[in-house]
């Protein structure tokens, strides 16, 4: 199983990027605008994200830990994943937050591609937080 474990800091305060994060059904809005072209709430616990590029994935809600500002979703196997689970997790860091992101999937084989997703994602997100009222 191969693991992907990023992390960005970003100059807005835990709570306020915690509830963007939390927001299950609002990637597209609140989160990465431009990476996430749309979410689609399918059930309150399953979203569908459509990516700019036109993939998608159907993610459900395994637990969202307010006090601990961690959520965690997975992708339920198919023919691209036999396991992908992903945790997100928001820690204050001086006036502002530190957001680390891990995901373990497999086959190994699509960890290149899902870490270079991730590297375009935090940036993405990083610049809308930042410069957004959250």
């Amino acid at each position: 199983m191969a693991t992907i474990r990023k992390e960005i800091s970003i100059a807005r305060p835990a709570a306020e990027v915690w509830s963007a994060f939390s927001d299950f059904g609002a990637v597209h809005t609140r989160l990465a605008p431009g990476f996430v072209a749309n979410t689609v709430l399918e059930e309150p616990r399953v979203r569908v994200v459509t990516f700019a590029n036109g993939a998608s994935a159907r993610e459900t809600l395994v637990s969202l830990e307010e006090g601990r500002r961690r959520l965690v979703y997975a992708i339920a196997p198919g023919p691209k994943y036999t396991h992908y689970n992903a945790a997100i997790e928001v820690f204050e860091e001086g006036a502002g937050s530190r957001v680390v992101w891990t995901i373990d999937l497999m086959p190994d084989a699509l960890a290149e591609t899902i870490a270079g997703m991730v590297d375009m994602a935090l940036p993405a997100m990083r610049t809308h937080l930042e410069g957004a009222a959250v």
